[in-house]
Order: structure tokens, then sequence, then C-alpha cells
């Protein structure tokens, strides 16, 4: 079967999801941290105020990137987290495996987030990134594992392109709508916009590449030596991988 090779839709035109410096600062906000690597705008409240970021495929600092869609305001990421809680996931996954039409949509969705990714990285500049050429995001297309990335990309598709996404966004309406702005109070407004990443991923990514794998050794040496002398006790700093 063939999918499209580009979105069937986007929810923002052209105009709509190019990243302001307001918007940048704004989804800072939202995240307490740095908005790294934004090259468009996914969705937006009614009010105009970021609700996805679109990342590039591959990070500045070369790092391949299959998030597409980041789901950032606080509204909707916390409602989207109280549906994880309540073990939505888990059934979303066991519906996956016996209901054929649901799973065919899913996997539609699948195509449409690689087809997506393709097109944000051609017309961005950022070009192909085959490190994660058929690999999209969230648990696509055989489970769910992450919820948020299912909302992210249905908010930015519109619609009808992501069942289970759309079936998110249904499930959150008693605390987020798209037709009524949340917000109002959702993030500090007057705060100083974040310049510092403290974030685990940038953390981890900074660190020199043979400096991290000898701490990695070092580690599962500590805790094999640990092991066969049958002492309790913890690995050194950073911990087995």
């Amino acid at each position: 079967m063939e999918h499209p090779t580009v979105p069937r839709h986007e929810a923002l035109d052209a105009a709509q999801r190019v990243p302001t410096p307001a918007d940048l600062d704004t989804l800072s906000r939202q995240l307490g941290r740095p908005a790294r690597d934004v090259v468009e705008i996914g969705a937006r409240c009614v009010c105009g105020n970021p609700l996805v970021a679109t990342t590039a495929p591959r990070l500045a600092s070369g790092i391949p990137f299959p998030t597409t869609f980041y789901l950032t305001h606080p509204v909707i990421t916390s409602a989207v987290s109280r549906l994880e809680a309540a073990g939505a996931m888990a059934e979303m996954t066991e519906r996956l495996g016996r209901d054929e039409d649901l799973a065919s949509a899913y996997t539609a969705a699948h195509h449409d987030y690689l087809a997506a990714r393709q097109a944000i990285g051609a017309r961005t500049g950022v070009g192909p990134v085959p490190e994660i050429d058929g690999v999209s995001a969230g648990g696509m297309p055989t489970r769910v594992k992450c919820l948020h990335v299912l909302v992210g990309h249905s908010l930015a598709a519109g619609p009808g392109v992501n069942p289970l996404g759309d079936e998110a966004i249904a499930g959150i309406a008693e605390w987020w709508t798209a037709e009524k702005c949340r917000c109002g109070g959702a993030w500090d407004t007057e705060a100083p916009v974040p310049d510092r990443d403290r974030s685990r991923h940038v953390r981890t990514q900074a660190e020199d590449p043979a400096a991290k794998k000898a701490r990695r050794a070092a580690a599962r040496q500590a805790g094999a030596q640990q092991d066969a002398a049958g002492e309790p006790g913890t690995a050194p700093a950073g911990g087995r991988p």
C-alpha cells in the first residue's frame, strides 16, 4: 500500500507556523527551559499562543530527534498525564490488538507522522535524517506508549488523522478544549525567559562521548564487583545505564 509523502492536512497555514521571538519566549516559559531547535509552531490556542512546538528532526547538536510534534501547553500536558495515569495507554494498546479498523487508522497515522517529518525537514532546510527513517513516535504503529505525542500530532495535523490522539483530546475536554483559551495562569508570563537547559537529555548529550562511555563502564565494573563480593551498595555517581 502506498502512503502519502506529504501530510494530509496541517492545522496551521504556512504563515501561522512561523515561530516569532515571542513564541519562542512563550515556549521556553511553558517548558521551564530554553526551547531548542524549534522550526515551526505545530498548533496554536485560539488566543494565538503555541500549543505544540515542531522540532527539527535533527537537533543542532547533530542528534536525530524523532519527536517532531512536542506538546508544550501546561494545561494540556497535565490533562493528558491524568489520562495516562488512569490507564488509557494500556487500554488503547489492547484495543489495537483486536480492532482491525482502529489498527489500520493508527498505522496510517504513523505514516502521516513520517511524511510530516520529511516535509518539515525539507522545507526548513534540515534535510533527511536516515537514522530515524521508519521510526515515528508515541509507540506508533503497534502500541501506545506516550499520549502526549499522539495529542501533539493530532493538534498539529488536525482531526481525523490520528484516531487515538483525537480520542485523547476528547478525553481531556473537562480541562481543555480547542474552542476555549486556558492560557491564563498556566505559566508565569512575567518570569525571566529560561536561559539554561537543565533537562536530562541535554546534560547527558553535553558530556564527552568517550568520558560517558568510560564512566558507564566503570559503574558496571563496580556493580559487578559488589555483586561478586555480595556487598550491598550503590554504583558510583552517574549510576548504571
